[in-house]
């Protein structure tokens, strides 16, 4: 059944109601070498919410800090009706070691700068960007709750970080009462489902609603990459399509995936983008994947994929080809041996 902007999501286990599709805005600014202007930004922004959109994202360090200066901007005289989310951790300052991580410091002051650059005196939702590895956990959570009980940001959550500090903090946020994590933004896509490993089943069980990021795969999904981006020369040809080659999301693989995506396009009218967009909308694991564009006409494709019906034929053949090894213990526990040593063969369903 066809979605649209305005057919709203709880986000995880609170009240808040979100868009199915979020407004990523890492392409507001050109500071990176790509992405539009102040203008350019505008159109994106105003289409998105005539179509009925709420929900944006953003971050702190996203084009140098342009990004939410941009929509300080635009949110002025809406800002009430609108999820604002920011993120934390990334390097404020190069040299100094204290404008980045997850400590009580870089927390105060990135919350701060974002509040003056997107003018507002709160944040709706505030993501712990990146993972630091040296930051004790009660002195994330506990920082979390103060600048929720100040009244500067509503709800918090979690970017690329290991599940099972996730499950432990929200178990130690509930234990002592401080604000509880309500959402998850990992990279998800048909050419990276490792989430699916742990992170999505813990997102789920914990009450964190996931916003994907990258849910075309850099590009590759939308067919702009071919057999000849796997050489050198091509790879190193500068800018973003570089870039995505350089982390390694064109490989052999994932112009396989990016094959049966052009396939099933093809079967339903629509472009490869907005069905490998509408297969991470459909998947009863995610809330809203965070889609960017450069143009009117990307942001129009993408809203396009609300429109896409894929038949439960076509999502086997798209799970199939992009299907990954979901290692130990999830292969073992899924094994006919281990199931015939737990039930015997009988049947035994869940309710939950």
């Amino acid at each position: 059944m066809p979605l649209t902007l305005d057919t709203y999501r709880l986000l995880g286990r609170s009240g808040l109601r979100v868009s199915p599709l979020a407004l990523g805005t890492a392409t507001f600014g050109t500071e990176w070498g790509w992405g539009t202007g102040q203008d350019g930004a505008r159109e994106l922004f105003d289409t998105y919410l005539e179509r009925g959109g709420n929900f944006i994202d953003t971050a702190g360090t996203y084009t140098d800090g342009s990004s939410e200066r941009m929509l300080g901007d635009f949110v002025r005289d809406r800002r009430e009706s609108l999820v604002l989310a920011t993120k934390y951790t990334t390097l404020g300052r190069p040299g100094d070691p204290n404008s980045g991580g997850a400590h009580r410091k870089s927390l105060f002051a990135s919350v701060e700068a974002s509040l003056r650059r997107l003018r507002t005196d709160y944040l709706d939702l505030l993501f712990l960007h990146v993972w630091d590895f040296k930051t004790p956990v009660e002195e994330i959570l506990r920082g979390l709750d103060d600048v929720v009980r100040q009244g500067k940001v509503l709800y918090v959550a979690m970017s690329n970080v290991p599940a099972w500090e996730i499950s432990r903090m929200q178990a130690i946020a509930d234990l002592r009462g401080w604000s509880p994590l309500v959402a998850l933004q990992i990279e998800y896509s048909l050419i990276n489902r490792g989430g699916e490993r742990d992170l999505i089943p813990m997102a789920r069980a914990m009450g964190l609603g996931v916003t994907p990021y990258s849910p075309l795969g850099g590009g590759v999904l939308s067919g702009k990459y071919s057999r000849a981006d796997l050489t050198a020369t091509n790879a190193g040809a500068g800018g973003r399509r570089s870039f995505n080659a350089g982390l390694g999301m064109v490989t052999e693989r994932t112009l396989a995936i990016a094959d049966v995506v052009r396939e099933v396009a093809a079967e339903v009218g629509h472009t490869p983008a907005q069905v490998a967009l509408a297969w991470t909308l459909r998947n009863p694991g995610v809330t809203a994947p965070v889609i960017g564009a450069r143009t009117p006409e990307q942001l129009a494709g993408n809203l396009g994929a609300l429109e896409v019906d894929l038949t439960a034929a076509q999502l086997a053949r798209l799970d199939e080809v992009s299907a990954i090894d979901l290692g130990y213990p999830h292969d073992m526990l899924a094994s006919d041996h281990i199931r015939a040593v737990t039930t015997g063969g009988m049947t035994i369903e869940s309710r939950r």
